[in-house]
């Protein structure tokens, strides 16, 4: 009975140190969305919405609230800086709910699995990982050029900031296309390229993180028994 209620004890002491880890990795991954948005546009200036890549990471992780409360802070902080910023916090929303419902599961390899169904199994994660991409890109594509274009039809603003799609819309513009198609398809291009880089590079973050996680985990069992 004493022994029972002894590992009843570890095990709920295991719990909360699990909880207390993926609450410091949604913290760390809000920090490091900032910092990686800011590296990315201010010293590589490079062309790219590089500030989601942790929301993919700790969704592929730890699920979807976990991604939600990252994606919304991780826009809110920095929303002092930025004109109706916040407003693409529905971007970051949606993607973590798409990678949430797409998400591949880890393949589960038996010991002394065939070469052959070793790679069938990553290569089914793969495919499915680059569907999700394609999706994602195209949903972020459509969603942001209308929270984009819906400021501007309605309060007649502009914006406060640099934003990356602006090089490719003179082209469209002067194609005399709608200002609402402008502000999509000139997303597009440069959505391609980033979601590759915050579905493929957040699933294999996630991958070390629980894998960190999974050896801890096991120590911290043989520790308790």
């Amino acid at each position: 009975m004493e022994q029972n209620q002894h590992r009843k004890t570890n095990k709920f002491a295991v719990l909360n140190l699990k909880v207390l880890k993926i609450a410091v990795f949604c913290i760390s991954a809000v920090f490091m969305n900032i910092l990686l948005n800011i590296f990315v546009m201010n010293f590589l200036r490079f062309p790219l919405f590089l500030d989601t890549v942790f929301n993919a990471a700790i969704t592929f992780a730890f699920g979807l609230i976990p991604g939600i409360i990252v994606a919304v802070l991780s826009l809110l902080l920095p929303f002092i800086y930025f004109e109706y910023f916040h407003f693409f916090i529905l971007c970051s929303i949606a993607e973590v709910l798409l990678i949430y419902a797409l998400k591949p599961r880890a393949p589960v390899i038996p010991d002394f699995a065939s070469r052959e169904r070793i790679i069938a199994s990553y290569t089914l994660v793969a495919a499915k990982l680059i569907l999700l991409y394609i999706i994602c890109a195209v949903s972020i594509s459509i969603l942001g050029g209308i929270i984009d274009f819906l400021p501007q039809f309605l309060i007649d603003t502009h914006s406060h900031y640099f934003s990356v799609e602006y090089t490719f819309k003179l082209g469209l513009i002067m194609n005399n296309l709608p200002t609402l198609a402008v502000n999509i398809l000139s997303r597009i291009p440069i959505l391609l390229v980033d979601r590759f880089i915050v579905i493929f590079g957040g699933y294999f973050i996630s991958r070390l993180i629980l894998l960190g996680m999974k050896s801890e985990h096991f120590n911290q069992q043989k520790k308790y028994l």
